[in-house]
């Protein structure tokens, strides 16, 4: 029997064929952002477990503040730390490195009097030079970032030792100490609600909405798959649910920490680099596959010394925030630090062979582990037991991440 062969001209019509349903839509877009999707469910899982087990503790406006302040700088180190494992490396120096700049910025404010913009900025250049070290061994002279970082994490400590000689230094300007510690200012007439964190959650709800709607027109313009519009709304009508609740946490306390403010410029700003410019592109390209980017002209050598210089300027911020949060230079600063930033980048979404991650999903990952580490500490669950959840969270994110890939190669 002869068989009948479809051909281009006789196959059936994707635009005229019968609509997805709805639920075919969602299955789609969950597994094409499975992992970051994933997090977000466990995420808020995790929020709503330990709001009951603390009988709302976890969700008061103080623990919600203490939360974003505790985390902040875990979470400026996760951002790098995506970056540099996005290209294929890793950093194992950035919590070291942090307490270098940190006791760098205590010696020029406390001991040498310098005014704390200036000592600020110093120790921002000390973190990219100290990056720019490290990403010319690795970039130029093709030592593996393994190693290198580990030597880094050993002279920078070291280097925190001799520049604070084994001594606590203290104290620091209030200025300074507000990086990590301070609030917006207070504005306008006496209400229940601190107004300018209303003013600045009504504006990030209109920027997301007007974010969704532009991804929406532009995916229309491609003619690629859209959300049906009840589903698109119910995401919209999510968004804003949690803006709403997140400004309102906020602003019926002491309002938007400082060091919120800092954490949603590096997310906008490293987001739109990582999606839409050169660099970002080139990045995922040689994460990837470096050799077939270096064919198509990719500059490799370039793009892994900026990552790595990068990473040295987000650790330096990094430290000088956990320094103004103890308002000292102290030589214990910086420990395990690195391991919580490649955890969070991990749980996040990152992919252990490079090229897969995004900024959001460090923010994401690293919350994970700090409401885990709040909620576990509200509850008197141990620090032993603490590692140990931690441990295993770690695991199954990378563990999730491998079998989706055999499953995609099968």
């Amino acid at each position: 029997m002869a068989q009948i062969q479809t051909t281009p001209e006789t196959a059936p019509d994707a635009r005229t064929g019968p609509r997805p349903s709805a639920a075919d839509a969602v299955v789609r877009a969950l597994r094409g952002n499975m992992r970051q999707y994933g997090m977000l469910v466990a995420l808020a899982l995790i929020v709503l477990l330990f709001q009951i087990w603390t009988d709302g503790i976890l969700l008061q406006p103080l623990n919600i503040t203490n939360l974003i302040q505790q985390n902040g700088y875990i979470l400026i180190l996760a951002i790098g730390m995506m970056i540099v494992i996005i290209a294929g490396h890793i950093d194992l120096s950035v919590g070291s490195l942090a307490a270098f700049v940190g006791a760098a910025a205590a010696v020029m404010m406390v001991k040498h009097d310098l005014p704390w913009p200036v000592a600020l900025v110093a120790a921002l250049l000390i973190g990219a030079a100290a990056g720019a070290w490290q990403g010319f061994w690795i970039a130029h002279l093709g030592i593996p970032s393994f190693i290198v970082t580990l030597a880094g994490m050993l002279l920078f400590r070291g280097g925190t030792q001799i520049l604070l000689q084994g001594q606590s230094v203290a104290p620091f300007p209030k200025g300074f100490q507000n990086i990590s510690s301070g609030f917006l200012p207070e504005v306008g007439p006496h209400t229940d609600y601190h107004n300018l964190t209303l003013l600045l959650g009504l504006a990030v709800l209109a920027v997301a909405v007007l974010q969704e709607l532009r991804g929406r027109r532009r995916a229309a313009s491609y003619g690629l798959e859209l959300l049906p519009v009840g589903l698109f709304l119910a995401k919209l009508g999510a968004i804003a649910a949690a803006v709403v609740t997140f400004t309102l946490l906020l602003a019926s306390y002491h309002g938007a920490p400082v060091v919120l403010l800092i954490l949603g410029a590096l997310l906008v700003g490293f987001g739109y680099l990582m999606r839409n410019s050169i660099l970002g592109r080139h990045t995922y390209a040689i994460g990837g596959n470096e050799p077939a980017a270096k064919l198509s002209g990719v500059k490799s050598k370039r793009v892994v010394f900026l990552a790595f210089v990068n990473m040295g300027v987000l650790a330096a911020l990094a430290g000088l925030v956990f320094a103004a949060r103890l308002n000292a230079g102290t030589p214990q600063a910086g420990i395990n630090f690195e391991l919580e930033a490649i955890a969070a980048a991990f749980i996040g979404g990152a992919s252990a062979s490079g090229g897969v991650g995004t900024v959001l999903g460090a923010i994401i990952g690293g919350l994970v582990l700090g409401v885990l580490n709040n909620g576990m500490s509200l509850v008197g669950i141990g620090t032993d037991y603490q590692q140990v959840i931690k441990g295993l969270v770690l695991l199954a994110a990378v563990g999730f991440d491998v079998y989706n890939k055999r499953k995609a190669g099968s």
